[in-house]
């Protein structure tokens, strides 16, 4: 049974790391973007990691620009940003694409374990979606994330077992979180 510990993901210097480094955590892998309505989950993001770190959760941010092209920048400035703006300490990694033929082949698998299932209801839900499903017409069958801030919760041996959408309250997500740990 394939894990995330079998994949291998480029630190922002550009350095192999190998997922399997993480074995025993419980992760939460999430793609981001500087520029979007979501990007303030970074403050409980943060906070999340700071209370539960020591408990065994690991974030692993991989920003991507896939989304209206709201990451940008290099991963030099994206890193600045994050860290003076909402002072992240978990990890991030280089910028990746999530979607169409040069998706990241982790976002593929996870999104291939937990699909998307919506955003949820309501008008602003809808909303999105439908601004979503436009902008990832191009990429077909290989739209795995419909938008930043999608989380995926991965278990202590590496299984995916949960997928939070960007309109997802993150009191939901730490809940799930906490559960985990």
């Amino acid at each position: 049974m394939r894990s995330v510990y079998d994949f291998t993901v480029k630190d922002r210097s550009g350095k192999e790391v190998s997922l399997s480094d993480y074995r025993g955590k419980l992760l939460l892998i999430v793609n981001t973007a500087t520029g979007c309505g979501f990007t303030p989950h970074y403050t409980p993001l943060e906070e999340m990691y700071k209370e539960l770190k020591e408990q065994g959760l690991e974030i692993l941010d991989f920003p991507c620009n896939q989304f209206a092209n709201q990451a940008p920048g290099s991963d030099e400035e994206i890193h600045k940003f994050c860290t003076l703006k909402f002072g992240t300490d978990f990890p991030q990694f280089a910028k990746i694409d999530v979607n169409g033929d040069s998706a990241d082949p982790l976002f593929a698998f996870l999104a291939t374990e937990k699909p998307f299932t919506g955003f949820g209801k309501g008008l602003k839900n809808a909303a999105l979606e439908k601004y979503a499903n436009a902008n990832n017409k191009a990429y077909g069958d290989k739209a795995y994330i419909k938008w930043n801030f999608t989380k995926f919760l991965v278990d202590r041996e590496g299984q995916v077992i949960a997928r939070f959408e960007p309109t997802v309250d993150m009191a939901e997500v730490k809940k799930a979180v906490v559960a985990a740990l």
